[in-house]
């Protein structure tokens, strides 16, 4: 198992050097064991050593995440790629990061190769964010000795993909602050400014019109019977929750349906769908077999109505079938893609076909994200303006009435 799998915790300790000086300090490791070792390499004798648990702070900062794993890879392309020894990349890159967890996951690296596991035996072994394609890609150059080549497409591979996700997210952050800004405003005039001008509006003793008349029931229904609604809410997104977690065939049902959200489901499919071509062709110019590169794409779509299709695909391919069929009988894939697969299966350059499709929806990933603004920006001004608008005209309203009949 993993060692990430064990939470990071802090020990603090005292101690003397080796010319007998009083120290003190604290550091991180998931074991006490480990933590006495560090500070053995560091030639200090411990008096004392306590296990505490990290301030949230420490912890986030020294938390080890796929950014970081992404720089390592680019780090240990460069200096393999430099001509420094395996065992030597490890030590420098230990001494090196600036996140403890980083640290204990290289060093638990080394100590693995020291006795005698491979280097993706030893990262499979030392934390998950070492996912199975990412082992498998460093297992395939330790078999043909290209080990600086397969670190260097594996970055690639991974700052192509980050960047993407990074894009869709901000895709994503613009439309949904902007919406929720506006619930919030429409609530808080419901909640706070329309009953005052009810009480206005019951001096007049005067019919008011019906559009005012709905706005104020809105108004007095959300005052009385809000918290109910907000309770309701809030069990149906835990519903929700729970039925994402627990049904594979309501997973499988969300994922579909976030597909086709307009404007966002374009830019999901097109995410998705380089992030497919990415995988499949990094695996594929690696040397491992087409069936092993399917099974890895499909985990690494972060779409399960994706996944689904592929491990489909997947099968016809391992009957026999090209993959440009297989792709094209799920009705999933864009006929641009399936031609160039076809050319590439054809042609055996499949690996460069993909990663031609995969710069294809890249591109158009980065520039639909681009233009995001300019194209929500109309419907979001449209929107504003018919909520808080209609609000404005309906508390207006018995005014001008009332301007009439005192006229």
């Amino acid at each position: 198992m993993a060692e990430k799998a064990a939470q990071l915790r802090a020990y603090h300790w005292r101690g003397y050097t080796s010319k007998g000086a009083k120290v003190k300090g604290q550091l991180l490791a998931y074991r006490e064991d480990e933590a006495r070792n560090m500070l053995a390499a560091q030639q200090i004798r411990i008096e004392k050593i306590k296990q505490r648990a990290p301030s949230s702070w420490v912890k986030r900062r020294n938390t080890a995440n796929h950014k970081d794993i992404t720089l390592f890879t680019r780090q240990m392309a460069t200096m393999l790629e430099a001509g420094v020894p395996l065992t030597e990349t490890l030590k420098l890159l230990k001494s090196s990061a600036k996140k403890a967890e980083l640290g204990l996951i290289i060093n638990q690296i080394y100590q693995h190769i020291e006795a005698g596991s491979s280097l993706s035996q030893a990262m499979k072994n030392s934390s998950p964010l070492f996912d199975q394609f990412y082992c498998d890609l460093v297992a395939t150059g330790e078999q043909t000795g290209r080990l600086e080549q397969i670190f260097a497409r594996i970055c690639v591979y991974r700052e192509k993909s980050e960047a993407t996700r990074a894009k869709v997210v901000r895709a994503m952050i613009y439309p949904s602050i902007v919406s929720l800004i506006a619930l919030l405003v429409t609530i808080g005039m419901l909640i706070f400014v329309i009953p005052q001008f009810k009480d206005v509006f019951s001096s007049f003793n005067a019919e008011l019109p019906w559009f005012t008349l709905k706005v104020l029931s809105v108004s007095d229904g959300l005052q009385n019977y809000g918290h109910y609604l907000f309770l309701a809410i809030v069990l149906s997104l835990l519903a929700f929750k729970a039925s994402y977690n627990k049904s594979d065939a309501f997973k499988l049902k969300v994922s579909k349906f976030s597909l086709h959200i307009p404007i966002i489901g374009d830019v999901l499919t097109k995410a998705t769908l380089s992030r497919f071509t990415r995988t499949l062709a990094t695996t594929f110019s690696a040397g491992i077999p087409l069936l092993s590169g399917l099974a890895a794409a499909g985990k690494t779509t972060n779409n399960v109505y994706f996944t689904h299709i592929i491990e489909h695909v997947h099968q016809q391919t391992a009957g026999g079938r090209p993959l440009h069929r297989a792709i094209k009988e799920t009705n999933a894939f864009p006929d641009m893609m399936i031609q160039m697969v076809m050319i590439g299966e054809e042609s055996g350059a499949l690996d460069d076909m993909l990663n031609k499709v995969a710069v294809i929806y890249e591109a158009d990933v980065d520039n639909t994200v681009d233009n995001l603004g300019k194209i929500l920006e109309p419907l979001i001004i449209v929107t504003l303006g018919l909520l808080i608008g209609s609000l404005v005209i309906a508390m207006y309203l018995p005014m001008f009435d009332l301007m009439n009949v005192m006229g």
